[in-house]
């Protein structure tokens, strides 16, 4: 018996920045969106040891997902690709992740989706870090990853995104580097 062949990763084009201000991003995110996804409350838990990142996202009245993720840590807009998995009993596949792997870090935060034809853009409250602005322009059929630049570096514009105000790593190598500050 043959198996099937493994699934193409997914890819997005992202880019991370810190807010000054929550309700000026917001008002420019509804100027430019041509959706509104709402808020969704979301607990990521990573796990260690994992090749990429590694994490479980709850997510309050929604479906739960494992999600896997190879990206560099770098502040100009990169490449990511990813695999999500919903999943059914998110407490137990915790529990069996944080025993083969370990917890690493959970990262709390409330996230406001808005969407820009394929890109995403995610107005984020991390608790124990504060207020964050993502794009993930969202690639395939039509949509390449000098598409997503592209589009990206429009949207920078558009919310002025000032080149010191870029974050290069994840939220949870953020919290991972606080709390080592802390000792």
């Amino acid at each position: 018996m043959t198996s099937p062949p493994p699934q193409r990763l997914a890819r997005n084009i992202e880019l991370k920045a810190r807010l000054d201000s929550f309700a000026q991003a917001r008002q420019v995110a509804e100027r430019l969106a041509t959706d509104a996804l709402g808020v969704e409350l979301q607990i990521d838990t990573y796990f260690a040891g994992a090749e990429g990142r590694l994490k479980l996202r709850q997510r309050e009245g929604r479906t739960d997902q494992l999600v896997w993720y190879a990206r560099p840590n770098a502040t100009d807009a990169k490449a990511s690709d990813y695999r999500l998995v919903e999943v059914a009993d998110a407490a137990a596949l915790k529990e069996a992740l944080a025993a083969a792997y370990g917890i690493l870090i959970v990262v709390e935060k409330r996230r406001e989706i808005f969407l820009h034809h394929n890109v995403r853009i995610h107005l984020d409250q991390v608790a124990g870090l504060g207020d964050f602005l993502e794009f993930e322009a969202v690639l395939g059929t039509g949509h390449d990853d000098a598409d997503g630049r592209a589009a990206l570096a429009r949207l920078s514009q558009e919310f002025a995104i000032e080149p010191q105000r870029l974050v290069a790593g994840s939220y949870s190598d953020l919290l991972l580097v606080e709390r080592a500050s802390r000792g």
